[in-house]
């Protein structure tokens, strides 16, 4: 394990606001992006050298195209609400990431060369010259920030944090500072279709395994079918779903309840990623790149409706910007929402009582619900009111017998962050996700404590890798994360004449 100080768990059902200690994670930082990594995605490959300018013009260009930036920009009153809302303060205690001050790193570039008392008067109002201090610091704290918009929830303006951190990631990567991590993932979709690199042959490999292990496990043939044209479904999923617990288990449940329905589905290897790593950076245009290859794939395929996994910021994507960036899918069935979640998939099938489920499939587990942030705060799932916080739980309590709800206040919409999510996912930031995960954790140890929980579920591939790593840091177990539908696998119950 890393070597860091790790937040101790708090017994108290409140969240305390921490000793402020100003600068100690100055220190945190992503490694850099490299020319191999940039220039696919039309970014120059290393700091320019007129790079303020161009900073500053970027910065001009997405107050033009982004209205609700400048909005943002000038509506902050500074009222204090949102100071305890995010997770990475209450986790490292350092003031720049409570979420005013944050904004403030770039609002104060704002005012100095974009408003007249700025550019007259700076010190009175706050405004900074564009140094490389300051870029420096864009670049460690607005790192520190995985866009969950938890923030946001509480201030009574209604400022997205979350964009604020996407236009100054924008900017950063047009004067040639762009983090490695979420970009090298972004070019390997470019170029194979997936954010792990799998080649087609590799996938094909890793489906065939699996479909001998459900027939070992099972006795049962279930496919997983890939590039399979005519299949009604087609599903697209997080690339970790392909090779790791417990995401490999999500999908496994997936391909069961298609066998169980009598539906036929495929995967893509073209567009074998849910998941759009251009939503972190703020990069529209890459953005636009990874959605059409959805399009892409479905209209090779042929099929007639499309299901996104479970994957947090993808279903994000898929729900709020996919019809705008890769739309119209008019070739598809109307009768079907495009996109569809698969958790809405399974729950429309047991409400119809198309599944066979024995919850005392389960009994070994006492399960607990993670709202994942990009799903809970920024997207629908379902047609029924709150159907985000409501579809996830229904299916739990339909696969197994004892469900626990962690604390009101760090649930729902106000649910606490993973501590991983918005590009964040990388080893360079362990101390990073290990001290933003702390509030999750408090919330957790409470219902370990009170119910004796012994899993947590979520429908987010990030999430879920987050807890793998940083549970055993706070005194867990890694395999104490489980997916949804590695629930709905277990309890489901498959008629060999299916």
């Amino acid at each position: 394990m890393a070597n860091f100080d790790t937040p101790e768990l708090t017994e108290s059902d409140t969240v305390e606001i921490p000793a402020l200690k100003s600068g100690v994670m100055s220190h945190s930082k992503p490694f850099v992006s490299k020319e191999q990594f940039q220039e696919p995605l039309g970014f120059p490959g290393e700091l320019v050298d007129n790079w303020k300018d161009v900073a500053v013009n970027k910065l001009g260009e997405l107050l033009q195209t982004n209205r609700a930036l400048q909005v943002f920009m000038d509506s902050c009153v500074k009222c204090g609400a949102c100071t305890d809302k995010c997770h990475y303060f209450l986790g490292t205690s350092d003031p720049r990431n409570m979420p005013v001050a944050r904004q403030d790193l770039l609002r104060s570039v704002y005012r100095r060369y974009f408003t007249l008392p700025g550019k007259y008067f700076p010190k009175l109002v706050g405004a900074t010259d564009l140094t490389e201090d300051v870029l420096d610091q864009w670049y460690s704290y607005f790192h520190q920030c995985s866009e969950c918009r938890r923030c946001s929830v509480y201030c009574p303006y209604g400022i997205d944090t979350a964009e604020i951190t996407m236009a100054t990631r924008d900017i950063m990567n047009a004067v040639g500072k762009g983090q490695k991590y979420s970009n090298e993932i972004i070019g390997k979709v470019f170029k194979i279709g997936n954010n792990l690199g799998l080649p087609q042959p590799a996938l094909e490999d890793t489906l065939l395994g699996l479909e001998e292990d459900v027939k070992d496990d099972t006795g049962i043939d279930v496919r997983f079918p890939l590039d399979e044209k005519g299949a009604e479904v087609l599903v697209v999923t997080p690339s970790a779903d392909f090779f790791a617990e417990p995401h490999i288990d999500g999908l496994i449940g997936y391909a069961k309840v298609f066998h169980a329905a009598g539906i036929s589905w495929t995967l893509s290897s073209h567009a074998s990623e849910a998941a759009n790593f251009g939503l972190f950076i703020g990069s529209g245009e890459n953005m636009k790149r990874i959605a059409m290859r959805i399009r892409e794939a479905a209209l090779d395929l042929g099929v007639k409706r499309i299901v996104f996994g479970e994957c947090g910021h993808a279903w994000r994507v898929a729900y709020s910007y996919l019809n705008t960036l890769a739309g119209p899918f008019d070739f598809l069935d109307p009768r079907y929402p495009v996109p569809q979640h698969i958790c809405e998939f399974t729950y429309d099938l047991i409400q119809r009582g198309v599944l066979t489920l024995d919850k005392s499939r389960n009994d070994h587990r006492r399960v607990t619900f993670h709202d994942s942030c990009n799903v809970a705060r920024a997207s629908r799932m379902g047609d029924m009111p709150g159907g985000q916080f409501i579809i996830p739980r229904e299916i739990i309590k339909a696969t197994c017998n004892h469900f626990y709800d962690m604390a009101p206040d760090t649930i729902g919409e106000g649910t606490f962050c993973c501590g991983g999510g918005g590009g964040l996912l990388t080893d360079d930031l362990m101390e990073l996700r290990v001290k933003g995960a702390l509030p999750r954790m408090n919330a957790l140890k409470d219902v370990v404590d009170e119910h004796e929980v012994t899993h947590m579920a979520a429908i987010c591939a990030i999430c879920k890798s987050q807890f793998s790593k940083v549970l055993p840091y706070y005194g867990f177990q890694m395999d104490q994360i489980v997916s949804v539908h590695q629930l709905v696998s277990d309890a489901l119950v498959l008629d060999a004449k299916q």
